[in-house]
């Protein structure tokens, strides 16, 4: 196994991040599209009217993890389109999220520009996430090499492995939280932040603090989504049953597992009473989950069925096909000076991401 390490890099959850971290007040706290349209122009931009906010924070965090933490391989993913396969499965699927801003929108184009012209691979298409190509790219390489994800996105903690050392670098809302998370889990080493080297308000996921935070082991978390669902990409999972999922998850391990349990119980009405009864007495289940997890409708997706799509929608591929070889993501390519050729065509001073003493 190589000492080397693989950073996997969530680009449209990066971007958006720092789309979002530096927006004028005038927008973050305008109440309609019509508001946030007149302050447009205070968005940080280029003499000719490019936006380059996003492009600004993000290309400061490449130059700082290439340089701080000196990984030897990188990969940028990304999504494309809404419109995947997941869509085709069920049409409501991200049905909840607005439409992505047009000074975003601008600047995903250019930033996978800039940074396939600096020597690094760029992976996207119409018909899957950044998800799945980072998943497929992990499974392809973890027997070669440490991996890590760097992401905002809970989904990639499904990727963690001890076994195979991948890791996942979640970024936090705020370094206060990132500190929190250090102490729980580092002080018992008597390690500091700084010995771990990683990059700011990140907090590093192993198989372990997966299981402690989310309640279930990573390989689960597509389970914990099919119960939980997952506002934020609308995923539906069964209403009424969040708190019960990972005591659930602990005991059989899958969703079709617990269906089978209910299922072999339903035969009799003793064995389902037996069942409800050890869910509440060995299981600590207060409020019995047996309704919610069993109701069926014509009207709405509910029950056995949510549990299952929702299952698949959490779960990332890992089988797409990667014609690249693992040399071809070495970051021996990597040309500093085109990011910073780039710095000066968009009116953004280098010294801002390279430091002034550079």
């Amino acid at each position: 196994m190589s000492e080397n390490k693989f950073v996997v890099v969530d680009g449209s959850s990066m971007l958006s991040t720092c789309y979002y971290a530096v927006l004028p007040r005038e927008i973050m706290f305008a109440k309609t599209e019509e508001e946030k349209l007149k302050h447009y122009d205070k968005i940080l931009h280029a003499k000719d009217g490019t936006y380059t906010n996003a492009i600004f924070g993000m290309l400061k965090m490449v130059v700082s993890l290439m340089k701080k933490q000196q990984p030897d391989h990188m990969a940028f993913v990304f999504d494309k389109t809404r419109d995947t396969f997941r869509r085709e499965l069920y049409s409501q699927y991200k049905g909840t999220r607005g439409s992505t801003p047009e000074p975003l929108k601008d600047q995903f184009v250019l930033m996978e520009r800039i940074l396939e012209e600096a020597g690094f691979l760029v992976l996207y298409s119409d018909q899957y996430e950044a998800d799945d190509y980072a998943g497929s790219l992990v499974m392809k390489f973890r027997e070669q090499i440490p991996m890590v994800v760097l992401t905002k996105d809970h989904d990639y903690l499904q990727l963690v492995s001890d076994d195979y050392n991948v890791r996942a670098w979640m970024v936090q809302s705020r370094q206060e939280k990132a500190d929190e998370l250090y102490k729980k889990y580092y002080a018992f080493y008597g390690m500091g932040k700084d010995e771990i080297n990683l990059p700011e308000k990140v907090f590093e996921y192993t198989s372990d603090t997966v299981l402690q935070e989310e309640g279930v082991r990573p390989e689960q978390i597509p389970d914990l989504k099919g119960i939980q669902g997952d506002a934020s990409d609308n995923i539906p999972g069964v209403k009424g049953v969040s708190s019960a999922a990972p005591i659930l998850l602990r005991e059989y391990g899958t969703v079709e597992r617990i269906y089978e349990a209910i299922h072999e119980a339903e035969s009799d009405k003793k064995r389902l009473k037996d069942l409800q009864d050890f869910w509440k007495n060995d299981l600590g289940i207060s409020r019995s989950p047996y309704k919610a997890m069993t109701k069926t409708s014509e009207e709405e997706l509910c029950g056995e069925k949510a549990a299952v799509l929702s299952k698949i929608l959490a779960t990332m591929k890992t089988d797409i096909a990667i014609d690249f070889k693992l040399e071809d993501f070495s970051l021996s390519s990597y040309k500093e000076d085109k990011i910073r050729e780039w710095l000066i065509s968009l009116d953004i001073k280098e010294a801002s991401i390279f430091g002034a003493g550079k």
